[in-house]
């Protein structure tokens, strides 16, 4: 079994617990700024010492609510700084945060919920306050009967409301002093793509040493001065470890709600690096390529020259070697197009970091052609996020990079990633049986393939319950021929199916967003709606090319064959994509079964 350790950089850890780590940030820098609250017409920056008190203050009120150490609290809202500060509250007290997406059901809510055994939920606003109500009509928990709401107009049941009821205590001065490393610091639901989400018990022990050895190899990311946008939801583990890790650096956060707003906020806030999913990065592309389509035919040829020299300045760098003609050009389209695209994105951008899917290696080495270095971590709930990371120091596009310190990866015969280390959860909320699954040998099983190289740097491949045995006995890795065909601005998402089939085969959907544009640049109607879209010989041809394109990746044996385009998108609303984005392949499959079928049948 190959594997590769990373011996801890921090050990032992400077704290018991996360709240702990706010209590010295106030002692030791009171007025660095922590936060900077974006709000319409208007910013307001919260220093440690304002945010250590916004803490004790509601920490207090939630204890008069009779909410104590270990007991789980429901956090059902979009990421806004409202939610960190409930966060902190309730680890300063002792209790257990469990995170809710705001796009959850009255069945998912009622779950997380009752699983959890929470007592109390806080809420964004009235509209997910009834929607919890409504699931605690089916299912009843004790969380529906305290209900606090960041945005509502009845004041017995707001922040305020909440801070004044526990104005007359003077406890809790100081953090939970009974809290332990050893201690669940929140219960995070996994996204459910092959059944109940199950609640992973993640400890003080597993943030702040994620916290506390990420610092230092993230090199200049996190250094003084270093501002980021946070805009991923917070009920996301990527998330909440950028929320601790950036209090522990000193880094400037603030909050994007609304992601509509996001581009106004990035000129605004003037991050030095974001974090985003794969998707964002692939909109900033199509946005920019789109742009420029609907300038003169020079400027398109200018801006997909500047594409191409952005990637193969990247590569040669990275081989250590860039030839002075493409020094030259790299120059030339750095005032041309590279400085417009950074100067979109708040202008000092410099950092980027890339998490819950593969980025793609041109995509990749496309940003960091244009100036912004896309670290692309690799992790998943049970690991706190981040397990291993390609960050700047080992600028290795295409790997995810080193074990974090303090963790271990090894691969298995199979080809399985296994993990084992200070980031690794403690178990599975109330299932054993489930907990003792996971782990083989004291290594946790993570689900996904992947290989290591000379070097120890990890690169996956994709998910091992994914992989497609079409009736010739291929294997075929879904993601190899997902990744790259989901790239195109064109295509919203796609699913590889051939499981005892013949060959391979995909159902693919139409980005709605980006839709009008493609429909001008093929010469059809802007105004054309998916459905139709759908079935246009021009815009099947033109997807076509992007499948042409993907199977040049693997053997012709694992190319796709055919594949039909859905007349709608796959989407978190209808059911066919979890939260973080994930594909609920057998939700997907078992309602387009007669499409899937039509493919071989024909």
């Amino acid at each position: 079994m190959r594997r590769v350790t990373a011996p801890a950089i921090v050990d032992p850890l400077p704290y018991p617990g996360i709240a702990h780590i706010l209590a010295r940030r106030a002692e030791q820098t009171p007025d660095a700024v922590l936060y900077t609250v974006l709000t319409e017409g208007r910013e307001r920056d919260v220093t440690a010492r304002q945010f250590r008190d916004e803490v004790v203050a509601l920490a207090r009120g939630i204890a008069a609510r009779g909410i104590g150490p270990g007991d789980r609290v429901g956090l059902l809202s979009r990421t806004r700084y409202e939610w960190t500060l409930v966060d902190f509250a309730l680890w300063w007290l002792g209790a257990v945060p469990v995170p809710v997406y705001d796009t959850s059901s009255p069945d998912q809510i009622a779950w997380i919920l009752s699983d959890s055994q929470s007592r109390a939920v806080f809420v964004e606003n009235d509209e997910l306050a009834e929607r919890v109500r409504e699931a605690a009509q089916g299912t009843a928990f004790p969380a529906a009967e305290r209900i606090c709401v960041f945005d509502t107009d009845t004041a017995e049941f707001s922040l305020d409301a909440l801070v004044a009821q526990g104005s007359e205590r003077t406890d809790l001065a100081t953090p939970h002093d009974g809290v332990s490393l050893d201690d669940t610091a929140t219960l995070i639901y996994t996204s459910g793509t092959t059944g109940p989400p199950k609640g992973c018990e993640l400890t003080h022990g597993n943030f702040v040493a994620c916290a506390q050895n990420t610092i230092p190899v993230a090199g200049p990311i996190m250094a003084d001065g270093a501002r980021t946008l946070l805009f991923l939801p917070l009920a996301h583990v990527f998330a909440r470890f950028v929320e601790v890790t950036s209090l522990d650096a000193g880094i400037t956060l603030a909050h994007t709600p609304d992601v509509s707003r996001l581009m106004d906020d990035l000129a605004r806030f003037r991050p030095t690096f974001i974090l985003a999913v794969p998707r964002v990065f692939e909109k900033i592309l199509a946005g920019a390529r789109f742009k420029a389509q609907a300038g003169s035919p020079v400027k398109k040829l200018i801006f997909e020259r500047a594409v191409a020299t952005a990637a193969a300045w990247s590569r040669a760098a990275q081989a250590g070697k860039v030839p002075l003609w493409l020094r030259a050009r790299h120059r030339l389209y750095d005032g041309l197009v590279y400085s417009t695209l950074r100067e979109a994105m708040g202008g000092e951008v410099r950092y980027a970091v890339s998490g819950g899917a593969s980025l793609g290696e041109h995509l990749a080495h496309f940003f960091n052609g244009i100036g912004v270095y896309v670290v692309e971590g690799y992790g998943l709930t049970e690991t706190t996020a981040p397990i291993a990371g390609n960050f700047p120091s080992i600028n290795r596009i295409g790997t995810v990079g080193h074990p974090i310190p303090g963790n271990e990866i090894a691969i298995a015969e199979d080809g399985e990633i296994l993990v084992r280390g200070s980031n690794v959860f403690a178990r599975y909320h109330g299932l054993p049986e489930k907990s003792a699954e996971a782990f083989r040998d004291g290594w946790f099983a993570t689900g996904d393939l992947g290989s290591l190289d000379e070097e120890g740097l990890l690169t996956v491949t994709g998910r091992k319950k994914e992989i497609i045995v079409t009736a010739g006995g291929k294997n075929v890795i879904p993601s190899q021929l997902e990744d790259p065909v989901r790239a195109s601005a064109t295509v919203g998402q796609i699913m590889v199916v051939g499981d005892n089939r013949p060959f391979v085969a995909a159902l693919i959907t139409l980005d709605p967003e980006t839709l009008p544009e493609v429909m001008k640049g093929l010469g059809l109607d802007a105004n054309m709606d998916p459905a139709r879209a759908a079935h246009d010989e021009t815009v099947i041809a033109h997807v076509q090319k992007i499948v042409d394109h993907a199977n040049t990746k693997v053997s012709r044996a694992e190319g796709i064959k055919a594949f039909r385009i859905l007349e709608q998108d796959l989407t978190v609303e209808e059911g066919y994509l979890t939260p973080s984005l994930k594909l609920k392949r057998a939700r997907v499959a078992e309602d387009f079964a007669d499409v899937i079928e039509s493919i071989y049948t024909k």
